[in-house]
């Protein structure tokens, strides 16, 4: 009885050896991206190549910052990652550059590349996240998604930061009446708007404001002078990096008819902020809620 105890021992170790005919692997993490396609990995990423300013904060946010050897260009927040080398630009990936720092990862904004670039991508036999966020709640499974193939232990608490902070936003602005008529203007000439299916318009939702142009069909679309002046906005809003205002809505002052030129609420948030699909959304809509309430306040009763 002892020898077959020896033996049985003996094969199970033989088997659970590296290497081992027979062995079976152990599993590293694996998730589905935003495009429904799983990304599996040996192990967690340790050197990720982040291809939008908006994975890049993530990444940081998680405490992943230290595994990422490549970034987008504008991947300027936090700081430390301005020094990080850049493997794209607004003309195109540099695939070289890419291969070259011989990442695990690559984690890449789905609408930011064409399904050509993607496959370039994939043909680096490299593991390829794809991120398309499309409300504020995928921005928290996001976190814990990258989290998992980064092998970031502070993942699920950023996330449980993100809604529980989301959650009070909500708490206190959604519900409140009347809803604020909000115009956002993406460009001035010509005149594009985000519909309701946009982040930006979650946002307003959230702040207890509605997007005057939210039933459009298109993501994006063309509007003209007189439906905006119709749909009588008491905000304009835009969004600049920084939040800087560039004087992007001065040209509705000629309109003082429309309620929002008449009482001066011409709002720029930040859209490094408002537009990356990073936790720090937040930041804008605590911004635009306090905005949105002290125009409910003002309103006559």
């Amino acid at each position: 009885m002892r020898r077959a105890g020896a033996i049985a021992a003996a094969v199970l170790a033989l088997a659970a050896a590296p290497g081992a005919s027979g062995a079976v692997p152990v599993a590293g993490p694996s998730v589905v991206d935003d495009s429904g396609s799983t990304v599996r990995l040996a192990q967690a990423a340790r050197r990720i190549v982040s291809l939008s300013p908006g994975i890049t904060e993530l990444l940081f946010a998680i405490g992943a910052g230290a595994q990422v050897v490549g970034v987008s260009a504008y991947s300027d927040f936090p700081a430390q990652a301005r020094g990080l080398p850049q493997v794209s630009r607004a003309e195109g990936i540099d695939l070289e550059r890419i291969a070259a720092l011989a990442p695990d990862l690559i984690v890449a904004w789905g609408s930011g590349y064409s399904p050509a670039l993607l496959d370039a991508l994939r043909r680096l036999q490299v593991p390829v996240y794809v991120l398309e966020p499309r409300s504020l709640a995928s921005i928290a499974e996001t976190v814990e998604r990258l989290g998992l193939l980064a092998g970031a232990p502070a993942a699920p608490d950023v996330a449980a930061a993100f809604r529980a902070r989301l959650a009070a936003l909500r708490h206190d602005h959604a519900d409140r009446r009347p809803l604020v008529p909000v115009f956002y203007q993406v460009w001035s000439n010509p005149i594009m708007t985000l519909s309701g299916g946009h982040i930006a318009s979650e946002v307003m939702r959230t702040c207890g404001a509605r997007n005057v142009f939210e039933d459009l069909a298109p993501l994006v679309a063309t509007v003209d002078v007189e439906a905006v002046i119709a749909a009588r906005p008491q905000i304009l809003l835009t969004a600049e990096s920084a939040g800087i205002d560039r004087g992007a809505l001065d040209g509705w002052k000629r309109y003082p008819q429309l309620p929002a030129v008449a009482a001066g609420r011409l709002v720029t948030l930040d859209a490094d902020q408002l537009d990356r699909g990073s936790t720090r959304v937040l930041d804008a809509t605590a911004q635009l809620c306090a905005i949105v309430e002290a125009v409910r306040t003002a309103a006559p009763r």
